[in-house]
């Protein structure tokens, strides 16, 4: 797996992103941390969701190539490290547009080197296999996730966020009215725009005549893509069926400067709402 960027000297209190209450949250720091986020991923992907990832199924572990090039967000119960369980995870993948030997994930599904390409000077993080365990995915669990996330933008400088989310549905009859939401939701300006890379995209404009109740679409939402709208992000105006895991894809885009002012002054400029500090 990729090492964590950390000086040895540092303290081991140093190394959490955040705490609250019994959780915390930090990157994993080494190949059996690793293992346990491709377990989490499992449990979720694979056997609550069904995902048809190409995993043999007695391994109990969701991985691939990604993973040893990323940094692994973890949120752990318990903050005594030797009995924490870990019960979410997230893939953090740091690069610029000069950065040809690493690609993006969503590559496959959206041209997001060609977005890079676009803003040569910034630096895009691309988060992806975003996964809390059923019993603890609560408003503080997903909030801790965030404070994390936070957190680590700023430490590696990150100008842009972006990524794919999903929603949990075989066609996209089952979420035309969220979807008819969401073609609302893209950027105007064409050096925000993600073009598909996929063949099986589908636009999502033709879907925007069946928003007649927009609250109620909001609430339809999946919760990380409910948790990017509120941040301020943008939308691609096309999903993608990924097969593999049985979902549809959305490409969100979120500009560090376009971030709603109240989730900066909630988890402080410098990610300090969770986070203790000398």
């Amino acid at each position: 797996m990729k090492q964590p960027n950390h000086d040895n000297s540092t303290s081991k209190s140093s190394l959490i992103f955040g705490e609250l209450g019994t959780l915390v949250t930090r990157l994993a720091q080494n190949d059996l941390e690793l293992k346990e986020a491709q377990r989490i991923r499992y449990e979720v992907f694979c056997k609550e969701f069904s995902a048809r990832e190409k995993t043999k199924s007695d391994i109990q572990f969701e991985q691939e190539k990604h993973d040893l090039i990323c940094d692994h967000l973890l949120v752990l119960e318990n903050n005594n490290q030797k009995s924490a369980k870990t019960i979410g995870t997230q893939r953090f993948l740091v690069k610029s547009a000069c950065d040809k030997h690493l690609q993006f994930r969503s590559q496959s599904e959206f041209d997001l080197e060609a977005l890079a390409a676009k803003h040569p000077e910034k630096r895009f993080m691309e988060l992806g296999r975003s996964c809390i365990l059923e019993e603890y995915r609560s408003k503080r669990t997903m909030e801790l996730m965030w404070q994390g996330t936070w957190f680590y933008a700023i430490q590696n400088k990150v100008d842009v966020m972006t990524g794919c989310a999903s929603f949990y549905a075989k066609s996209s009859e089952e979420i035309e009215p969220a979807l008819g939401f969401l073609s609302t939701l893209g950027s105007n300006d064409p050096q925000w725009q993600v073009t598909p890379s996929a063949k099986n995209a589908i636009p999502i404009k033709q879907f925007a005549h069946l928003i007649k109740e927009p609250k109620k679409a909001i609430r339809n939402l999946p919760p990380l893509i409910k948790g990017y709208l509120r941040l301020g992000a943008f939308f691609s105006d096309t999903v993608v069926i990924d097969e593999d895991f049985g979902t549809i894809d959305i490409a969100v885009i979120l500009p560090v400067k376009n971030i709603n002012p109240r989730y900066l002054r909630f988890y402080g400029t410098q990610a300090t709402k969770h986070r203790k500090v000398d």
